[in-house]
């Protein structure tokens, strides 16, 4: 007997001992083997036709190098490659000589230097002719090289002239796009990233920060293109200065608009954390350039940005105190700042228009009154250093910029004293990071999770967390080690929308949380819900869903906290409190199905050391009086929305 023979011969004797398993059809064709009772209709592997995103991306959006016009006065000098290798993994030495590397990679990286002036800040420091021929250049210059008080009395002069759009024309034109230098860098930068990016195991997408600072309130939002450099150089930068450029975000809206119309890219931006913006960020009724908050504002910004830095170096952007004096943990990297316009003073009604919390509120009333929620944003996590290393790490960070890197005396650095007055360097933040469920490690798939909000942020850990909305979570869900099976099969992740309680039900939640592999244990898990009632007034509660130990809340409700193993002697903590991870499935006991609302989840950690503890520890560092030396860190998914 023959092969084909042979061949014919078993498959109809598989066909008449299993019938319906094989059609005559199917004969060539290999096809997955259905075991009847188990899985009906399904392959037995449940990875095996899985579609849902599995595993989560670190990275951060927010990172500036010596290109940057303000890290490059601070004294960076190293570039875009040093920045990828530090992200990567690798070992690199900072613009002050000290070797740096991170504990562990992230998977991707978006460069952001500021788009206004790229380059001038190398030019000046080398002296080039242009600069040297312009007598307010010539003087930065000279400070610079004096160094010591000269050189921060420099750079803040230098930075006070382009916040206040005083710089002088000649410099803004050399350095504007269109220009022979600015097109050399921003070829330069492209080419850069299109060289480190590596499918599959380090993506490096590329972006710039908008530096729109009317005034010294700080409104800036940083572009991330989901595209190459053969398509990023088809464009230049949108900058702030004039003639060119403009400080109005509508203005910037159009460049997105503009860009992916010529190229045929995306690109999205996503608002610098709002603490530093005197009450602009998330305006109500009037923007900062003069405009209403109508119908055009509203869609556009839904439109263009879909991201929110909800924590970064220069404070934590949740929530507030003031804003939610019932919540314990609102007071958290607190800044109350009024950025670089010293003669503005914070006033408590400013606040409103700074924070997470407060503007998700504000977008409910918003979406009632105009139809559309601009404030419908995706919590991000990012640095904002200017060292051109993305070191959220508390033991291994290397602060704002070159002038408080490592040192016993980084925290009372005359930069810090001279230049930024009363922000003193104990209060940086070594925050924060975001994670980012896609479907692989590729510029495409991070930039599309990021679209979908399907992202959350950390002040430096690397927690896994799982958070979804739907209306038949049950218990028996979280009966398994993969919780995200059923929760994209009976409802929508963080990031998505739920829409019409059927029989006014309430919503269920199922959220889950897994400490960072080396990292503290977690305290507990919450869920902050806000909405707008029927007469229009916005609310907000914070709810414990789960918490570590034998703990029960008292008579106020209130958990008791989870305690403290923080060895300030050794800056060290042991996990002997706290748990490994945390579950629970979650209904909403004060649901109204006719008023509209948000829900996002807050991890807590034990108590840590603060990166102030381990300068302490390690450098013998003397710190201010009453410095914050423990804290916990923490977790922000993006929110999920019910409209009614």
């Amino acid at each position: 007997m023959n092969k084909g023979m042979w061949n014919l011969l078993q498959t109809i004797l598989v066909c008449s001992l299993m019938p319906g398993l094989v059609q005559a059809s199917d004969i060539g064709s290999p096809q997955p083997e259905v075991i009847e009772g188990l899985y009906p209709g399904k392959a037995y592997s449940p990875y095996a036709q899985r579609s849902f995103p599995s595993r989560v991306y670190w990275g951060d959006t927010h990172l500036h190098t010596g290109l940057s016009l303000d890290a490059g006065l601070f004294g960076n000098t190293t570039g875009h490659e040093t920045a990828y290798r530090f992200a990567r993994g690798e070992e690199v030495t900072s613009s002050t000589g000290l070797p740096a590397k991170l504990g562990r990679p992230l998977d991707w990286l978006v460069i952001t230097d500021h788009s206004d002036m790229m380059g001038f800040a190398t030019d000046l420091q080398r002296g080039a002719p242009n600069v040297l021929a312009h007598t307010k250049g010539r003087e930065w210059y000279d400070g610079f090289q004096k160094g010591g008080q000269a050189a921060a009395a420099a750079a803040f002069d230098l930075i006070s002239n382009f916040t206040q759009g005083t710089v002088p024309k000649q410099f803004v034109e050399d350095y504007s796009p269109g220009s022979a230098v600015y097109t050399q860098v921003w070829d330069a930068i492209t080419e850069t990233a299109d060289r480190f990016n590596e499918p599959g195991r380090f993506t490096a997408l590329i972006g710039f920060e908008w530096t729109s600072i009317p005034k010294g309130n700080n409104l800036h939002r940083n572009v991330v293109l989901r595209d190459g450099g053969e398509r990023a150089r088809q464009v230049t930068p949108m900058t702030t200065q004039p003639p060119l450029g403009s400080t109005d975000p509508l203005v910037l809206y159009q460049w997105l608009e503009d860009y992916e119309t010529k190229t045929g890219g995306q690109a999205f931006a996503l608002a610098h954390n709002g603490n530093l913006s005197n009450g602009w960020m998330f305006p109500i009724d009037k923007t900062y350039a003069g405009g209403r908050v109508n119908a055009k504002y509203v869609q556009l910004r839904a439109k263009w940005e879909p991201l929110y830095e909800v924590t970064q170096i220069k404070g934590d952007g949740e929530a507030h105190p003031t804003l939610s004096p019932d919540d314990e943990f609102a007071d958290y990297e607190t800044w109350d700042k009024a950025n670089l316009d010293i003669s503005v003073l914070k006033e408590p009604e400013m606040l409103n228009g700074e924070y997470a919390r407060e503007a998700l509120k504000r977008g409910l009333a918003l979406e009632k009154k105009l139809g559309t929620n601009p404030y419908k944003f995706a919590m991000v996590g990012a640095t904002d250093s200017h060292t051109s290393l993305s070191t959220a790490e508390e033991e291994n960070f290397f602060g704002k910029s070159t002038s408080v890197e490592p040192s016993a005396t980084r925290v009372r650095h005359p930069f810090v004293q001279s230049v930024l007055g009363a922000w003193e360097g104990d209060q940086l933040a070594a925050s924060g990071y975001q994670g980012v469920w896609a479907a692989e490690n590729t510029r495409r798939a991070i930039f599309d999770a990021m679209e979908r909000k399907e992202t959350y942020a950390t002040t430096g850990p690397r927690m896994m967390v799982r958070f979804f909305g739907g209306w038949d979570f049950t218990d028996d869900d979280l009966r398994s080690r993969a919780p995200a099976f059923r929760g994209y099969e009976k409802g929508v992740p963080m990031g998505g929308d739920l829409t019409m309680a059927p029989g006014g039900k309430p919503p269920t939640f199922m959220v889950y949380a897994l400490r960072d592999p080396v990292g503290a244990n977690l305290d507990r898990l919450q869920v902050i819900k806000g909405w707008m009632d029927s007469r229009g007034d916005l609310h907000e509660k914070v709810y414990d869903v789960a918490w570590s130990d034998d703990r029960k809340p008292g008579a106020d409700g209130k958990l008791p906290p989870v305690g403290n193993t923080v060895d300030l002697e050794a800056a060290n903590w042991t996990n002997t409190i706290g748990a490994a991870e945390l579950a629970k499935v979650w209904t909403d006991p004060d649901f109204d199905p006719d008023e509209s609302a948000f829900y996002y989840v807050r991890v807590l950690e034990i108590p840590t050391p603060r990166w102030l503890l381990y300068d302490k520890v390690r450098l013998g560092a003397e710190l201010p009086e009453g410095a914050q030396l423990v804290h916990q860190e923490r977790a922000y998914t993006s929110p999920i929305w019910y409209t009614p």
